[in-house]
């Protein structure tokens, strides 16, 4: 079955240290999303990158390293989008979001 429609997606940019109430902000916001019933959200680690404050950060090869920058990509509805903002906002001290207008096409069997 394919289904096609407009929607949001959400790039939320932070480094893997960041925290939300003591926990890590990437497991925080995934809960809020989940809580929201929000179609769905991965978290992506990546190797190395920078942001406003220039500094480079970078995973590395020891497993205690919380320097890794860390992407969380968002995508439903744009109500749906739109009720996990007044949440980010609070959550996120020091990070970039970056919302953009999508075409989905979901593909799910029958």
């Amino acid at each position: 079955m394919k289904e096609q429609f407009e929607a949001k997606m959400l790039r939320i940019h932070f480094g893997e240290g960041d925290k939300w109430q003591g926990k890590p902000l990437h497991e925080a916001i995934v809960a809020k999303c989940m809580e929201l019933r929000l179609a769905g959200a991965t978290v992506y680690r990546g190797i190395e990158g920078y942001g406003a404050s220039t500094r480079i950060h970078h995973a590395s090869h020891w497993r205690f390293s919380k320097e890794a920058p860390i992407m969380l990509s968002i995508i439903d509805t744009e109500d749906q989008i739109n009720k996990l903002i007044p949440h980010l906002d609070a959550m996120v001290e020091e990070g970039l979001v970056a919302m953009s207008h999508v075409e989905v096409i979901r593909y799910s069997r029958g």
